[in-house]
């Protein structure tokens, strides 16, 4: 099932799902960046005026990351987090096999931008980027006081996430030295125990919907887990989200203290220490990412320019790991 086709009786027989107002449906149209999931605006005609949907579902034939959990759990997950205060779209409902438009649900629209490099750079946030960091780390306060018990997600912790990107590093055959030595400091040092919580596993610019007066909203639950809540802070720090605004760490619009102020001010428990050992394996995450652009230009190709810009900042990690391991606590 492609972005660009949708049964449109199924469609239709959706409406009154959404609203019990519902004449029909007035629009349909793919969205772009969705980069695993297929993701539509749906404009439903009700007696009131128009109302705004978007509908999420995983695409047939796109393979999913190992720790990807399946559509109908990221629904239930978003679910939980809205009822607990979490700022996310609410779910209007869940699809089933008789809509005839594969596996996914479909969310209330909400104002936003969700382009990282306009929220990091652009002058129309310019008011909003001081407060940022700190509703970032008070919305992960949040994330991570969900009931484990009842978002029944897989557990992670860090041996097993360096365990797997070890193995996709394998793949590639390849000397990077900065990698190795990467790995290695990572595996010295990862935590033997920390406490479980609910984990976003991608909150970083480009997952937000940020309006005038902040975040209203946090997307792409698709790798919530169970595991160190030090993941979502590292993650956000990681120089890649940043957008070409290195020296603001938090997502190119804050510092790291305004966003650990925050998360205790909210009621998390920060460890800077075991933070940071999170950021080190983001940021390697993000550079073996780049490395699988890398393996595939070396195939027969053809390429589009996405495939040589991802797999050239591979060298961008190599850096900042660098300095990562340098300032490291």
């Amino acid at each position: 099932m492609s972005a660009s086709v949708l049964n449109q009786d199924g469609l239709a027989a959706l409406a009154p799902r959404l609203a019990p107002d519902a004449t029909g449906i007035e629009s349909a149209r793919p969205l772009s960046g969705g980069a695993s999931q297929d993701l539509w605006a749906i404009t439903v005609a009700t007696a009131a005026g128009p109302r705004r949907f978007v509908l999420r579902r995983a695409p047939e034939g796109r393979g999913a990351s190992e720790f990807a959990i399946p559509i109908d759990v990221e629904a239930r997950v978003l679910r939980l987090a809205h009822a607990h205060g979490v700022p996310t779209p609410a779910v209007a409902c869940a699809l089933a096999p008789a809509d005839g438009l594969g596996a996914g649900y479909v969310m209330e629209h909400v104002e936003g931008e969700a382009l990282g490099g306009r929220i990091a750079r652009d002058e129309a946030f310019a008011a909003v980027r001081p407060k940022l960091a700190r509703q970032c780390g008070e919305i992960l306060a949040r994330i991570h006081a969900l009931p484990v018990a009842e978002a029944a997600l897989p557990t992670q912790d860090a041996s097993r996430s360096i365990a797997a990107l070890e193995r996709t590093h394998r793949l590639e055959d390849w000397p990077r030295p900065v990698f190795e030595l990467a790995f290695r400091w990572l595996k010295a040092r990862a935590p033997a125990e920390t406490p479980l919580r609910v984990v976003h596993g991608d909150f970083r610019n480009g997952n937000l919907l940020v309006g005038a007066s902040g975040v209203n909203a946090v997307l792409d639950w698709e790798l919530a887990h169970v595991g160190d809540p030090m993941e979502d802070l590292g993650w956000i720090c990681v120089n890649s989200w940043r957008f070409g605004v290195a020296d603001k760490p938090v997502g190119g619009f804050g510092a790291r203290e305004d966003l650990y102020a925050g998360y205790e001010a909210a009621g998390g428990a920060l460890d800077r220490a075991r933070a940071h050992f999170w950021e080190v394996l983001g940021a390697l995450r993000w550079g073996v990412m780049c490395t699988l652009s890398t393996m595939a230009l070396r195939g027969a190709g053809p390429f589009g320019v996405e495939r040589p810009m991802i797999a050239r900042r591979a060298s961008e990690t190599e850096l900042d790991l660098l300095n990562l391991l340098q300032g490291a606590p």
